[in-house]
């Protein structure tokens, strides 16, 4: 009797481009994973790197897909289910390590509550789809995507650590930016998706040199740069919410005047 074995593929024979993106974002779980270690031993310094790092591969992994054709249905799973511990269980460890557990059960709420939206934000992610008429939408996500989440989540942390500040009732602190950026990221709020940025070759040469500028900032002065590059995605979220706004009121008001010019004719 022959019997019929499922063989389980991980990558797929006809799609092995896909074997490149799919390490980079396991990398990613590796790095989430580590961080949590390092808050354990008290290593905060090196829990926020890990999770910089594991966001640089987020935004990878993604890019390297679509450049080599290496995008899979395996790809686009793992890398939720990668997002949702290193930007989900890792970030809201470190800060329960750091600063929240000192607010007992209520920190650990606080802790759940994070974890739990991150995870709906992602499964509402995989579900959004945009219509071939309306692809002006994919420079925009719906929500506070997870790993500017995970940042936000950290600037207290990060503030700390660089020395520019120092304050008291951390705890609190702490607590009130992870509840408010839950918040956030199961909204409707539209943000900016960096992912989708396309520069256009003129400016290429000008976007190396900004590259290069801000890593030897983030080598010599990394968590100072690290804050003030959370600042100004704070600063972002207002300024995308109110472009959104003006490319959706252009797109209606086309959209209407399609509709009376079909009528009319």
């Amino acid at each position: 009797m022959i019997e019929n074995k499922k063989e389980f593929k991980l990558i797929s024979k006809k799609n092995p481009k896909s074997l490149l993106p799919n390490t980079l974002t396991i990398f990613g779980v590796c790095l989430g994973l580590s961080s949590i270690k390092f808050a354990i031993d008290l290593n905060y310094s090196m829990a926020v790197i890990a999770i910089g790092f594991a966001a640089i591969l987020d935004t990878l992994d993604g890019r390297v897909a679509r450049l080599i054709k290496g995008t899979s249905k395996v790809g686009k799973e793992l890398d939720s289910l990668t997002d949702v511990i290193s930007f989900g269980v890792a970030p809201s460890f470190i800060m329960y390590f750091w600063a929240i557990n000192e607010i007992g059960k209520f920190g650990w709420m606080i802790v759940l509550i994070y974890t739990v939206c991150c995870a709906l934000r992602l499964a509402r992610f995989n579900l959004t789809t945009i219509e071939e008429n309306e692809s002006w939408k994919i420079n925009f996500f719906e929500g506070v995507p997870s790993p500017a989440a995970a940042g936000l989540v950290l600037l207290p942390l990060i503030l700390n650590l660089s020395g520019i500040f120092q304050f008291e009732n951390k705890e609190i602190i702490s607590s009130i930016v992870m509840l408010i950026t839950s918040v956030f990221m199961i909204s409707n709020m539209p943000t900016y998706s960096l992912k989708r940025i396309a520069i256009p070759r003129s400016l290429g040469i000008f976007l190396l040199l900004g590259i290069g500028i801000y890593l030897s900032l983030v080598i010599f002065y990394t968590f100072q740069t690290l804050f003030f590059t959370g600042m100004i995605y704070i600063i972002l979220i207002p300024v995308s919410y109110f472009h959104y706004k003006q490319k959706n009121k252009n797109f209606l008001k086309v959209t209407t005047e399609e509709e009376e010019t079909e009528d009319i004719l």
